[in-house]
């Protein structure tokens, strides 16, 4: 794994992230808020689930590598707004001088 990480000054917004639990006799579980820094980006793309579907996703997050949110984990943005978590890549830059980093697609 490369030793760059994403610096502090791009980490410009706060999400509340949610994890997915799993399902229970009365819906969907998930643990405590948590908040993470992160960067944010709204814009429309498609992505293929962890199911192989491609689905739209309306926003993303990039964050550090520590980060790794399971497939519907609930993420409360900035504005408000809930939504789940899609997917999650983890782009890793390996000996360049780039930042490795975990993105979060959303729905």
């Amino acid at each position: 794994m490369a030793g760059v990480i994403v610096p502090g000054f791009l980490l410009q917004h706060t999400v509340t992230v949610e994890e997915y639990l799993g399902s229970g006799s009365k819906g969907d579980l998930y643990g405590p808020p948590t908040p993470v820094r992160c960067l944010l980006e709204d814009r429309i793309q498609m992505v293929v689930s962890p199911g192989g579907e491609t689905v739209t996703s309306s926003s993303s997050y990039i964050t550090r590598l520590g980060h790794r949110p399971l497939p519907k984990t609930r993420v409360t943005l900035p504005d408000g707004r809930r939504t789940t978590v899609i997917t999650v890549a983890r782009p890793d830059g390996g000996a360049l001088p780039v930042p490795s980093h975990t993105q979060v697609f959303l729905q």
